[in-house]
Protein backbone atom coordinates (compact mmCIF):
# COMPACT_ATOMS: atom_id res chain seq x y z
CA UNK A 1 0.00 0.00 0.00
CA UNK A 2 1.13 3.38 -0.89
CA UNK A 3 0.71 6.76 0.14
CA UNK A 4 -0.53 9.72 -0.97
CA UNK A 5 -0.04 13.43 0.80
CA UNK A 6 -2.31 15.66 -0.71
CA UNK A 7 -2.23 19.36 -1.76
CA UNK A 8 0.58 20.17 0.02
CA UNK A 9 3.37 23.03 -0.73
CA UNK A 10 6.41 21.21 -2.30
CA UNK A 11 9.89 23.07 -1.44
CA UNK A 12 11.92 20.42 -3.57
CA UNK A 13 15.03 20.57 -2.34
CA UNK A 14 16.98 22.43 -4.99
CA UNK A 15 16.00 26.46 -4.09
CA UNK A 16 13.97 26.51 -6.57
CA UNK A 17 10.34 28.21 -6.24
CA UNK A 18 7.77 26.27 -4.24
CA UNK A 19 5.03 25.02 -6.02
CA UNK A 20 1.44 22.80 -5.00
CA UNK A 21 1.34 18.89 -5.62
CA UNK A 22 0.24 15.95 -4.84
CA UNK A 23 3.39 13.29 -3.94
CA UNK A 24 2.70 9.70 -3.95
CA UNK A 25 4.45 7.01 -2.42
CA UNK A 26 5.27 3.75 -3.42
CA UNK A 27 7.53 1.14 -0.92
CA UNK A 28 10.63 3.28 -0.13
CA UNK A 29 10.41 5.88 -3.45
CA UNK A 30 8.72 8.36 -4.54
CA UNK A 31 6.20 7.38 -7.26
CA UNK A 32 4.44 10.60 -8.65
CA UNK A 33 4.73 14.41 -7.83
CA UNK A 34 2.03 16.75 -9.78
CA UNK A 35 -1.20 16.21 -11.16
CA UNK A 36 -0.96 12.79 -12.39
CA UNK A 37 -0.09 11.78 -8.66
CA UNK A 38 -3.45 11.24 -7.30
CA UNK A 39 -4.36 9.98 -10.41
CA UNK A 40 -1.95 7.14 -10.14
CA UNK A 41 -3.30 6.00 -6.45
CA UNK A 42 -4.72 2.79 -5.74
CA UNK A 43 -7.64 2.90 -3.98
CA UNK A 44 -5.80 1.44 -1.15
CA UNK A 45 -3.57 4.07 -0.90
CA UNK A 46 -3.56 5.73 2.45
CA UNK A 47 -4.30 9.79 1.66
CA UNK A 48 -3.08 12.08 3.86
CA UNK A 49 -4.32 15.79 3.62
CA UNK A 50 -1.57 18.00 3.69
CA UNK A 51 -3.15 21.13 2.47
CA UNK A 52 -1.16 24.19 4.09
CA UNK A 53 1.97 22.73 5.26
CA UNK A 54 5.28 21.94 3.63
CA UNK A 55 6.36 18.88 2.02
CA UNK A 56 10.11 18.77 1.41
CA UNK A 57 13.03 16.11 1.78
CA UNK A 58 14.06 14.64 4.61
CA UNK A 59 16.68 17.09 6.46
CA UNK A 60 20.36 15.96 6.41
CA UNK A 61 22.62 15.94 9.73
CA UNK A 62 25.70 16.87 8.79
CA UNK A 63 27.70 16.42 11.89
CA UNK A 64 25.77 13.77 14.29
CA UNK A 65 27.08 12.26 17.45
CA UNK A 66 24.79 9.58 17.29
CA UNK A 67 26.72 6.65 16.56
CA UNK A 68 25.52 4.11 19.40
CA UNK A 69 22.48 5.94 20.35
CA UNK A 70 20.94 4.76 17.37
CA UNK A 71 21.66 1.52 18.42
CA UNK A 72 20.72 1.38 22.06
CA UNK A 73 17.82 3.83 21.92
CA UNK A 74 16.05 3.30 18.76
CA UNK A 75 13.47 5.19 19.19
CA UNK A 76 15.81 8.05 18.53
CA UNK A 77 13.11 10.85 18.83
CA UNK A 78 15.87 13.31 18.84
CA UNK A 79 16.47 13.41 15.22
CA UNK A 80 13.52 12.06 13.71
CA UNK A 81 10.74 14.23 15.34
CA UNK A 82 12.60 17.65 14.00
CA UNK A 83 12.66 15.76 10.44
CA UNK A 84 16.36 14.55 10.16
CA UNK A 85 16.12 11.75 7.89
CA UNK A 86 19.96 11.11 7.33
CA UNK A 87 22.58 11.34 9.79
CA UNK A 88 26.94 11.84 9.00
CA UNK A 89 28.56 9.47 11.90
CA UNK A 90 32.08 9.04 13.08
CA UNK A 91 32.98 12.89 13.73
CA UNK A 92 35.52 14.79 15.07
CA UNK A 93 38.05 12.33 14.51
CA UNK A 94 36.70 9.58 16.98
CA UNK A 95 34.61 7.11 17.03
CA UNK A 96 34.36 3.15 16.56
CA UNK A 97 35.33 1.56 13.67
CA UNK A 98 37.87 0.46 12.41
CA UNK A 99 39.44 -0.57 15.94
CA UNK A 100 40.94 -3.41 17.90
CA UNK A 101 40.67 -5.04 20.81
CA UNK A 102 43.57 -2.55 22.48
CA UNK A 103 41.95 0.56 20.99
CA UNK A 104 38.58 -0.13 21.82
CA UNK A 105 38.41 0.39 25.88
CA UNK A 106 40.48 3.14 25.54
CA UNK A 107 38.67 4.74 22.86
CA UNK A 108 35.39 4.12 24.73
CA UNK A 109 36.74 5.62 27.95
CA UNK A 110 38.00 8.86 26.30
CA UNK A 111 34.48 9.71 24.12
CA UNK A 112 31.51 8.27 27.13
CA UNK A 113 30.92 11.96 27.38
CA UNK A 114 30.06 12.21 24.02
CA UNK A 115 28.21 8.42 23.31
CA UNK A 116 27.78 7.16 26.80
CA UNK A 117 29.18 3.44 27.40
CA UNK A 118 26.73 0.71 26.57
CA UNK A 119 29.86 -2.04 27.74
CA UNK A 120 32.51 -3.95 25.59
CA UNK A 121 29.51 -6.63 25.08
CA UNK A 122 27.58 -4.05 23.20
CA UNK A 123 30.20 -3.02 20.68
CA UNK A 124 30.57 -6.53 18.91
CA UNK A 125 32.18 -5.01 15.52
CA UNK A 126 35.55 -3.86 14.95
CA UNK A 127 35.73 -2.99 11.34
CA UNK A 128 33.70 0.06 9.41
CA UNK A 129 31.96 -2.71 7.38
CA UNK A 130 31.14 -4.28 10.77
CA UNK A 131 29.24 -0.94 11.87
CA UNK A 132 27.69 -0.32 8.97
CA UNK A 133 26.22 -3.95 8.72
CA UNK A 134 25.32 -3.77 12.18
CA UNK A 135 23.59 -0.27 11.69
CA UNK A 136 21.32 -2.39 8.76
CA UNK A 137 19.79 -4.61 11.56
CA UNK A 138 17.49 -1.68 11.64
CA UNK A 139 17.77 2.31 12.56
CA UNK A 140 15.40 5.15 12.99
CA UNK A 141 17.17 7.05 9.85
CA UNK A 142 19.71 6.65 7.59
CA UNK A 143 23.41 7.06 8.27
CA UNK A 144 26.62 7.63 6.63
CA UNK A 145 30.32 7.16 8.07
CA UNK A 146 33.13 8.94 8.38
CA UNK A 147 36.52 7.25 8.87
CA UNK A 148 37.69 9.01 12.22
CA UNK A 149 41.22 10.04 12.13
CA UNK A 150 41.88 9.72 15.49
CA UNK A 151 41.31 6.29 15.87
CA UNK A 152 42.49 5.04 13.12
CA UNK A 153 45.81 7.21 14.63
CA UNK A 154 45.46 5.31 17.64
CA UNK A 155 45.31 1.77 15.83
CA UNK A 156 49.10 2.70 14.21
CA UNK A 157 50.76 4.68 16.39
CA UNK A 158 49.19 4.79 19.75
CA UNK A 159 47.66 7.42 22.09
CA UNK A 160 51.53 9.36 22.54
CA UNK A 161 52.15 12.76 21.61
CA UNK A 162 54.72 12.50 19.09
CA UNK A 163 55.16 12.50 14.93
CA UNK A 164 53.90 9.72 12.54
CA UNK A 165 56.93 7.86 10.57
CA UNK A 166 56.96 7.99 6.86
CA UNK A 167 55.78 4.39 7.42
CA UNK A 168 53.18 5.01 9.77
CA UNK A 169 51.31 6.98 7.49
CA UNK A 170 51.35 4.64 4.89
CA UNK A 171 49.90 2.37 6.80
CA UNK A 172 47.22 4.96 8.45
CA UNK A 173 46.79 5.45 4.71
CA UNK A 174 45.79 1.85 3.70
CA UNK A 175 43.35 2.12 7.11
CA UNK A 176 41.42 4.77 5.85
CA UNK A 177 41.37 2.84 1.95
CA UNK A 178 39.99 0.20 3.73
CA UNK A 179 37.58 2.06 5.48
CA UNK A 180 35.90 4.22 2.52
CA UNK A 181 36.31 0.82 0.17
CA UNK A 182 33.96 -0.48 2.72
CA UNK A 183 31.39 1.81 2.77
CA UNK A 184 32.56 5.25 4.49
CA UNK A 185 32.08 8.50 2.59
CA UNK A 186 34.91 10.21 4.01
CA UNK A 187 37.65 11.45 6.75
CA UNK A 188 36.97 13.05 10.00
CA UNK A 189 39.43 15.24 12.09
CA UNK A 190 39.35 16.07 15.55
CA UNK A 191 42.89 18.10 16.06
CA UNK A 192 41.86 19.43 19.69
CA UNK A 193 41.25 16.16 20.98
CA UNK A 194 44.06 13.39 21.42
CA UNK A 195 45.39 11.77 19.37
CA UNK A 196 44.13 13.68 16.69
CA UNK A 197 45.75 16.93 17.87
CA UNK A 198 49.41 15.37 17.44
CA UNK A 199 49.05 15.04 13.49
CA UNK A 200 50.98 17.55 11.65
CA UNK A 201 49.94 19.07 8.18
CA UNK A 202 51.84 17.15 5.60
CA UNK A 203 50.07 13.41 7.95
CA UNK A 204 46.42 14.81 7.29
CA UNK A 205 47.58 15.72 3.39
CA UNK A 206 48.92 12.46 2.73
CA UNK A 207 45.58 10.96 4.07
CA UNK A 208 43.58 13.45 2.62
CA UNK A 209 45.06 12.22 -0.85
CA UNK A 210 44.25 8.92 -0.48
CA UNK A 211 40.85 10.05 0.47
CA UNK A 212 40.56 12.42 -2.39
CA UNK A 213 41.41 9.35 -4.77
CA UNK A 214 38.61 7.89 -3.71
CA UNK A 215 36.30 11.10 -4.60
CA UNK A 216 35.82 11.72 -0.43
CA UNK A 217 35.71 14.41 1.34
CA UNK A 218 37.83 15.78 4.41
CA UNK A 219 35.65 17.04 7.95
CA UNK A 220 37.96 18.11 10.33
CA UNK A 221 37.45 19.88 13.71
CA UNK A 222 40.46 21.95 13.36
CA UNK A 223 42.68 23.17 15.41
CA UNK A 224 41.24 25.88 17.18
CA UNK A 225 37.76 27.90 17.01
CA UNK A 226 39.66 30.73 19.57
CA UNK A 227 43.12 32.25 19.40
CA UNK A 228 44.18 30.97 16.23
CA UNK A 229 41.16 30.63 14.46
CA UNK A 230 41.34 31.95 11.17
CA UNK A 231 44.89 30.55 10.93
CA UNK A 232 43.24 27.08 11.87
CA UNK A 233 40.52 27.41 9.01
CA UNK A 234 43.63 28.53 6.62
CA UNK A 235 45.70 25.16 7.64
CA UNK A 236 42.73 23.22 6.68
CA UNK A 237 42.01 24.96 3.04
CA UNK A 238 46.01 23.82 2.79
CA UNK A 239 45.72 20.94 3.33
CA UNK A 240 42.60 20.71 0.91
CA UNK A 241 44.53 22.42 -1.82
CA UNK A 242 47.59 20.37 -1.55
CA UNK A 243 45.53 16.78 -1.41
CA UNK A 244 43.39 17.19 -4.18
CA UNK A 245 40.75 16.65 -1.62
CA UNK A 246 37.29 17.78 -1.42
CA UNK A 247 37.07 19.98 2.38
CA UNK A 248 33.59 20.26 4.86
CA UNK A 249 34.21 22.49 7.48
CA UNK A 250 32.69 20.91 10.49
CA UNK A 251 30.74 23.62 12.93
CA UNK A 252 32.11 26.13 10.97
CA UNK A 253 32.25 28.62 14.03
CA UNK A 254 33.91 31.70 15.49
CA UNK A 255 33.87 31.45 18.97
CA UNK A 256 35.47 33.44 22.44
CA UNK A 257 36.27 36.79 22.60
CA UNK A 258 39.10 37.42 20.21
CA UNK A 259 36.75 36.07 17.47
CA UNK A 260 33.52 38.57 18.32
CA UNK A 261 32.69 40.59 14.72
CA UNK A 262 35.51 38.56 12.58
CA UNK A 263 33.07 36.08 10.46
CA UNK A 264 33.95 38.21 7.09
CA UNK A 265 37.25 37.58 7.26
CA UNK A 266 36.40 33.66 7.63
CA UNK A 267 34.28 34.20 4.65
CA UNK A 268 36.85 36.41 2.41
CA UNK A 269 39.20 33.33 3.32
CA UNK A 270 36.53 30.52 1.96
CA UNK A 271 35.14 32.37 -0.86
CA UNK A 272 39.22 33.13 -2.60
CA UNK A 273 39.98 29.66 -2.48
CA UNK A 274 36.57 28.59 -3.76
CA UNK A 275 37.83 31.42 -6.81
CA UNK A 276 41.07 28.79 -6.66
CA UNK A 277 39.28 25.71 -7.34
CA UNK A 278 39.02 24.32 -3.71
CA UNK A 279 35.77 22.33 -3.16
CA UNK A 280 34.79 23.65 -0.38
CA UNK A 281 31.16 23.39 2.02
CA UNK A 282 30.72 23.46 5.58
CA UNK A 283 28.39 23.19 8.10
CA UNK A 284 26.89 25.30 11.46
CA UNK A 285 24.37 24.71 14.20
CA UNK A 286 22.70 27.82 15.22
CA UNK A 287 23.26 28.32 18.46
CA UNK A 288 25.81 30.31 20.69
CA UNK A 289 27.37 28.07 22.75
CA UNK A 290 29.45 24.81 21.77
CA UNK A 291 29.29 21.49 23.70
CA UNK A 292 31.93 19.28 24.05
CA UNK A 293 33.82 17.15 27.50
CA UNK A 294 35.25 18.63 30.28
CA UNK A 295 38.67 16.47 29.38
CA UNK A 296 39.08 18.40 25.72
CA UNK A 297 39.68 21.16 27.85
CA UNK A 298 43.24 19.99 29.26
CA UNK A 299 46.38 20.67 27.05
CA UNK A 300 47.47 18.19 24.70
CA UNK A 301 50.76 16.86 26.80
CA UNK A 302 48.47 16.29 29.54
CA UNK A 303 46.46 13.27 27.69
CA UNK A 304 49.63 12.18 25.95
CA UNK A 305 49.38 8.33 26.25
CA UNK A 306 45.51 8.40 27.06
CA UNK A 307 43.21 8.83 29.86
CA UNK A 308 45.41 6.48 32.64
CA UNK A 309 48.19 8.73 31.36
CA UNK A 310 46.44 12.27 32.45
CA UNK A 311 44.91 10.70 35.89
CA UNK A 312 48.17 10.74 37.27
CA UNK A 313 49.38 13.72 35.47
CA UNK A 314 46.44 15.16 37.16
CA UNK A 315 47.58 13.75 40.85
CA UNK A 316 51.33 14.93 40.38
CA UNK A 317 51.92 17.98 41.89
CA UNK A 318 54.40 19.39 39.15
CA UNK A 319 52.41 18.37 36.23
CA UNK A 320 49.25 20.09 37.59
CA UNK A 321 51.12 22.85 38.34
CA UNK A 322 51.76 22.82 34.25
CA UNK A 323 48.47 22.43 33.24
CA UNK A 324 46.92 25.21 35.69
CA UNK A 325 49.65 27.77 33.84
CA UNK A 326 48.36 26.22 30.71
CA UNK A 327 44.43 26.45 31.39
CA UNK A 328 44.76 29.96 33.30
CA UNK A 329 47.56 32.02 32.00
CA UNK A 330 48.70 31.23 28.34
CA UNK A 331 45.51 29.36 27.14
CA UNK A 332 45.48 25.58 26.60
CA UNK A 333 45.36 23.92 22.98
CA UNK A 334 42.67 22.19 24.17
CA UNK A 335 40.68 25.29 25.27
CA UNK A 336 41.41 26.91 21.83
CA UNK A 337 44.55 28.80 22.91
CA UNK A 338 42.41 31.08 25.18
CA UNK A 339 42.69 31.34 29.11
CA UNK A 340 39.72 28.98 30.94
CA UNK A 341 36.90 31.30 31.67
CA UNK A 342 35.38 28.62 34.42
CA UNK A 343 32.12 31.14 34.43
CA UNK A 344 31.21 29.94 30.78
CA UNK A 345 31.76 26.28 31.59
CA UNK A 346 28.77 24.69 32.47
CA UNK A 347 28.43 21.04 33.11
CA UNK A 348 25.70 19.39 31.04
CA UNK A 349 25.66 15.86 32.04
CA UNK A 350 28.23 12.73 34.47
CA UNK A 351 28.77 9.41 34.22
CA UNK A 352 28.95 9.44 38.01
CA UNK A 353 25.62 9.37 39.54
CA UNK A 354 27.13 10.95 43.08
CA UNK A 355 27.97 14.61 40.81
CA UNK A 356 24.16 14.19 39.42
CA UNK A 357 23.90 17.66 41.38
CA UNK A 358 26.49 19.39 38.78
CA UNK A 359 24.50 19.25 36.05
CA UNK A 360 23.56 22.74 34.92
CA UNK A 361 26.08 24.36 37.36
CA UNK A 362 29.07 26.61 35.68
CA UNK A 363 32.38 24.93 36.84
CA UNK A 364 32.90 28.84 38.74
CA UNK A 365 29.68 28.34 40.31
CA UNK A 366 30.55 24.76 41.62
CA UNK A 367 33.94 26.17 42.97
CA UNK A 368 32.53 29.62 44.86
CA UNK A 369 29.53 27.38 46.38
CA UNK A 370 32.45 24.98 47.70
CA UNK A 371 34.43 27.83 49.04
CA UNK A 372 37.04 26.44 46.48
CA UNK A 373 39.47 27.15 43.51
CA UNK A 374 37.74 27.00 40.44
CA UNK A 375 40.99 25.07 38.58
CA UNK A 376 41.38 22.59 41.55
CA UNK A 377 37.31 22.03 41.39
CA UNK A 378 37.31 21.07 37.77
CA UNK A 379 40.25 18.85 38.50
CA UNK A 380 38.41 17.21 41.20
CA UNK A 381 35.22 16.58 38.82
CA UNK A 382 37.27 14.95 36.33
CA UNK A 383 39.18 12.41 38.22
CA UNK A 384 35.19 11.46 40.21
CA UNK A 385 33.99 11.47 37.11
CA UNK A 386 36.31 9.17 35.41
CA UNK A 387 37.07 11.42 31.99
CA UNK A 388 33.39 11.70 31.37
CA UNK A 389 31.93 14.57 31.58
CA UNK A 390 29.76 16.89 29.45
CA UNK A 391 30.26 20.45 28.92
CA UNK A 392 28.58 23.51 27.54
CA UNK A 393 30.91 26.55 26.46
CA UNK A 394 28.98 29.66 26.64
CA UNK A 395 31.32 31.33 24.10
CA UNK A 396 29.48 32.37 21.00
CA UNK A 397 28.87 35.62 19.03
CA UNK A 398 25.02 36.06 17.05
CA UNK A 399 26.60 38.20 14.77
CA UNK A 400 29.11 35.44 13.55
CA UNK A 401 26.30 32.90 13.79
CA UNK A 402 24.22 35.06 11.12
CA UNK A 403 27.12 35.75 9.40
CA UNK A 404 28.05 32.44 8.35
CA UNK A 405 25.04 30.53 8.21
CA UNK A 406 24.33 32.35 5.23
CA UNK A 407 27.42 31.53 3.16
CA UNK A 408 26.33 29.70 -0.38
CA UNK A 409 28.34 26.60 0.37
CA UNK A 410 26.63 26.02 3.91
CA UNK A 411 24.59 23.05 5.53
CA UNK A 412 23.47 22.02 8.77
CA UNK A 413 24.33 20.04 11.06
CA UNK A 414 23.37 19.54 14.96
CA UNK A 415 26.51 18.29 16.58
CA UNK A 416 24.19 17.08 19.04
CA UNK A 417 25.20 15.12 21.96
CA UNK A 418 22.51 13.03 23.28
CA UNK A 419 24.18 11.65 26.76
CA UNK A 420 23.86 13.56 29.68
CA UNK A 421 21.12 14.87 32.03
CA UNK A 422 21.16 18.68 30.35
CA UNK A 423 22.65 18.22 26.62
CA UNK A 424 23.16 21.06 24.56
CA UNK A 425 19.22 21.73 22.81
CA UNK A 426 20.62 21.75 19.37
CA UNK A 427 20.46 17.85 19.32
CA UNK A 428 16.66 18.17 19.56
CA UNK A 429 15.63 21.78 18.01
CA UNK A 430 18.63 22.61 15.18
CA UNK A 431 16.26 22.49 12.38
CA UNK A 432 13.03 23.19 13.59
CA UNK A 433 15.41 26.62 14.80
CA UNK A 434 16.89 27.13 11.21
CA UNK A 435 13.23 26.95 9.94
CA UNK A 436 11.51 28.72 12.64
CA UNK A 437 13.73 31.27 14.19
CA UNK A 438 16.02 32.50 11.38
CA UNK A 439 13.56 31.75 8.28
CA UNK A 440 10.59 32.58 9.68
CA UNK A 441 11.17 35.21 12.19
CA UNK A 442 14.24 37.08 11.37
CA UNK A 443 14.67 36.34 7.36
CA UNK A 444 17.89 35.27 7.14
CA UNK A 445 16.52 32.89 4.41
CA UNK A 446 14.03 32.67 1.95
CA UNK A 447 12.36 29.30 2.81
CA UNK A 448 13.48 27.96 -0.76
CA UNK A 449 16.82 28.73 0.37
CA UNK A 450 16.43 27.28 4.12
CA UNK A 451 14.99 24.31 3.04
CA UNK A 452 17.87 23.67 0.44
CA UNK A 453 21.13 24.37 2.52
CA UNK A 454 19.72 21.29 4.82
CA UNK A 455 18.42 19.03 1.93
CA UNK A 456 19.91 19.04 -1.39
CA UNK A 457 23.09 21.27 -1.22
CA UNK A 458 24.19 18.45 1.98
CA UNK A 459 23.07 15.53 -0.40
CA UNK A 460 25.07 16.75 -3.05
CA UNK A 461 28.14 17.18 -1.00
CA UNK A 462 27.56 13.23 0.35
CA UNK A 463 27.30 12.79 -3.47
CA UNK A 464 24.14 10.80 -2.58
CA UNK A 465 22.64 9.23 -5.52
CA UNK A 466 18.66 8.92 -4.85
CA UNK A 467 18.01 11.41 -1.48
CA UNK A 468 17.94 15.16 -0.61
CA UNK A 469 15.07 16.44 -3.61
CA UNK A 470 11.48 15.73 -3.74
CA UNK A 471 11.45 13.97 -7.17
CA UNK A 472 10.22 10.43 -8.85
CA UNK A 473 12.04 8.10 -8.57
CA UNK A 474 13.97 8.92 -5.45
CA UNK A 475 14.38 7.72 -1.84
CA UNK A 476 11.06 8.23 0.03
CA UNK A 477 12.84 10.45 2.86
CA UNK A 478 10.45 13.45 3.19
CA UNK A 479 9.07 15.90 6.07
CA UNK A 480 5.86 17.50 6.46
CA UNK A 481 5.59 20.40 8.18
CA UNK A 482 3.70 23.80 9.13
CA UNK A 483 5.80 26.83 8.17
CA UNK A 484 3.69 29.01 10.60
CA UNK A 485 4.34 26.92 13.38
CA UNK A 486 7.27 24.96 13.00
CA UNK A 487 9.69 25.39 16.20
CA UNK A 488 12.04 23.89 18.10
CA UNK A 489 11.26 23.77 21.67
CA UNK A 490 14.26 22.81 23.08
CA UNK A 491 16.13 25.41 26.09
CA UNK A 492 18.88 24.98 28.17
CA UNK A 493 16.81 24.26 30.90
CA UNK A 494 15.02 21.44 29.63
CA UNK A 495 16.55 20.17 26.30
CA UNK A 496 14.77 16.69 25.33
CA UNK A 497 11.96 18.65 23.78
CA UNK A 498 10.06 17.52 20.96
CA UNK A 499 9.94 20.33 17.67
CA UNK A 500 6.63 21.72 17.13
CA UNK A 501 4.92 22.20 13.87
CA UNK A 502 6.39 18.43 12.13
CA UNK A 503 3.70 16.09 11.73
CA UNK A 504 4.94 13.84 9.19
CA UNK A 505 8.32 12.12 8.72
CA UNK A 506 8.64 9.92 6.15
CA UNK A 507 12.35 7.62 5.68
CA UNK A 508 12.43 5.31 2.85
CA UNK A 509 8.78 5.58 2.70
CA UNK A 510 7.22 4.38 6.35
CA UNK A 511 6.27 6.93 8.96
CA UNK A 512 8.78 7.11 11.09
CA UNK A 513 6.35 10.53 13.11
CA UNK A 514 2.90 10.17 11.87
CA UNK A 515 0.31 12.87 13.20
CA UNK A 516 3.29 14.10 15.46
CA UNK A 517 4.30 10.72 17.17
CA UNK A 518 6.85 8.40 17.05
CA UNK A 519 5.81 4.95 15.19
CA UNK A 520 7.57 1.72 15.47
CA UNK A 521 9.37 1.92 12.39
CA UNK A 522 13.10 1.13 12.15
CA UNK A 523 13.60 1.71 7.78
CA UNK A 524 16.49 3.25 8.05
CA UNK A 525 19.53 2.15 6.45
CA UNK A 526 23.38 2.51 6.20
CA UNK A 527 24.49 4.83 3.23
CA UNK A 528 27.66 3.35 1.60
CA UNK A 529 30.15 4.74 -0.51
CA UNK A 530 30.36 3.60 -3.67
CA UNK A 531 32.87 1.97 -6.08
CA UNK A 532 31.57 4.92 -8.62
CA UNK A 533 32.11 7.41 -5.45
CA UNK A 534 27.99 7.87 -4.72
CA UNK A 535 26.67 7.34 -1.62
CA UNK A 536 23.43 5.01 -1.17
CA UNK A 537 22.58 2.20 0.51
CA UNK A 538 23.79 -1.33 0.25
CA UNK A 539 21.57 -4.45 0.76
CA UNK A 540 18.81 -3.80 3.07
CA UNK A 541 18.76 -7.28 5.21
CA UNK A 542 15.53 -7.82 5.64
CA UNK A 543 13.74 -4.60 3.95
CA UNK A 544 12.52 -2.53 7.00
CA UNK A 545 12.00 -3.44 10.91
CA UNK A 546 10.22 -2.36 13.73
CA UNK A 547 12.14 -2.21 17.33
CA UNK A 548 12.02 -4.63 20.25
CA UNK A 549 8.68 -4.30 22.30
Amino acid sequence: MGTLLRGGTVVDGTGGPWYTADVLVEGDRIAAVGPDAAGRADRGDRIVDVAGLVVAPGFVDMHAHSDLRLLTEPAHLAKVSQGVTTEVLGQDGLSYAPVDDAVLPVLRRAIAGWNGDPGADFLTWRTVAEYLDRLDEGIAGNAAYLVPHGTVRALVCGWDDRPATRAEIARMADVVRTGMAQGAVGLSAGLTYTPGMYADGAELAALCAAVGELDGFFSPHHRSYGAGALEAYAEMVDVAERSGCALHLAHATLNFGPNKGRAGELIALLDAAVARGVDITLDTYPYLPGATTLSAILPSWCQSGGVDAARERLRDPAALARIREDLEVHGSDGCHGVVAEWETIEISGVTNPELAGLVGRTIADIAAAAGLDPFDTCVDVLLRDDFGTGILQHVGHEENVRAIMRHPRHTGGSDGLLVGAKPHPRAWGTFPRYLGHYCRELGLFSLEECVHHLTGRAADRLRLADRGRVRPGLAADLVVFDPDTVTDTATFAEPAQQAAGIPYVLVNGAFAIDGGERTDALAGRALRRRADGRTAPGTHPTGGHRWPS
